[in-house]
C-alpha cells in the first residue's frame, strides 16, 4: 500500500477521519509540503509531524504520522516516584524558554534523520508566530527548558493544540535531569488546566509515569474533545 498523500488545501480532520474508516494500515502519510501553516494545521488535527530525506531525491519529504496506538497520560494518573520527587527542589522548569537552543540540542543529541533542515526551520516559524490557529483551536509548538543552578541541564520540545500537549523530543546532560524534566512538566500542565498529556509511541518509561494506550479512533476522540479546551496560559 501507498502512503496516503497530503497536500495543502486539503482538510486535515477529514483526512483523519477517512484514514480511520479506512483503517489505514501505515502510521505515516507523506507530503512535498513544508509550508509552516500546513503543518500547524496537521498538529492541530492530531498528526505527529516528522519528515526525512530519501536517497535519489534532493529534498526532503514531511512524513505526517498518525499512531495506531497513542501513548496519553490523564493528569490524575501522572505518577511520580519518590527518588524523583527527592530532587526535583534541585531544578527550575521553565516554560517556552530557549525553544531554539533546546531544538538544536534535540538535532545534535538525536541527528538529523527525522528533524530535517526544511523541518525545523518551519517549526521555528510556528513558533514565533503568535497568529497561528489550526482547526478551531489555538496550535504552537513550545518548550520547556530545565535549569540547574542557573545551567540549562534538559528540554524537551512540543505542540500545544488547545488543552493537548504533545511531546516531541527532548535532551538531557545529566541523569537525574531528564526524569526531573518530565515529572516538573506533568506538574505544570496539570496546574495550567491542560487536559491531557499525549507522549506519542507506547514505551515502557511511559507507562511508569502513569501513561494508559489508545487506538487510533478513541485517541481522535480524545484529542478533538482536549483540543477545544483553553489552558490558563493562553
Amino acid at each position: 500500500m501507498q502512503p496516503a498523500l497530503i497536500l495543502p488545501g486539503d482538510d486535515p480532520d477529514a483526512v483523519v477521519d477517512e484514514l480511520v474508516a479506512a483503517r489505514y494500515e501505515q502510521e505515516f502519510c507523506v507530503s512535498p509540503s513544508f509550508d509552516p501553516y500546513f503543518i500547524a494545521s496537521l498538529m492541530g488535527a492530531g498528526f505527529l509531524v516528522m519528515s526525512a530525506r530519501i536517497p535519489g531525491i534532493s529534498h526532503a519529504v514531511l512524513l505526517p504520522k498518525l499512531h495506531r496506538e497513542r501513548s496519553i497520560i490523564e493528569f490524575e494518573d501522572l505518577h511520580e516516584s519518590r527518588s524523583v520527587q527527592r530532587v526535583l527542589d534541585r531544578f527550575e522548569l521553565r516554560f517556552n524558554s530557549d525553544f531554539d537552543e533546546i531544538l538544536n540540542k534535540c538535532v545534535e543529541t538525536h541527528g538529523d534523520d527525522w528533524l530535517t533542515d526544511e523541518l525545523t526551520a518551519a517549526f521555528r516559524i510556528i513558533h514565533t508566530d503568535a497568529d497561528t490557529n489550526a482547526n478551531g483551536s489555538w496550535c504552537d509548538l513550545c518548550s520547556f527548558a530545565l535549569y540547574r543552578d542557573g545551567i540549562l541541564v534538559a528540554g524537551e520540545f512540543g505542540v500545544v493544540a488547545g488543552g493537548v500537549y504533545t511531546s516531541y523530543s527532548g535532551y538531557r546532560r545529566e541523569n537525574s535531569a531528564g526524569t526531573a524534566q518530565l515529572a516538573l512538566t506533568g506538574r505544570f500542565l496539570r496546574q495550567e488546566g491542560f487536559a491531557f498529556w499525549d507522549l506519542g509511541m507506547p514505551l515502557d518509561y511511559k507507562t511508569r509515569l502513569g501513561a494508559k494506550t489508545l487506538r487510533t479512533a478513541d485517541f481522535v476522540e480524545r484529542f478533538r474533545r482536549g483540543r477545544m479546551i483553553r489552558p490558563r496560559l493562553l
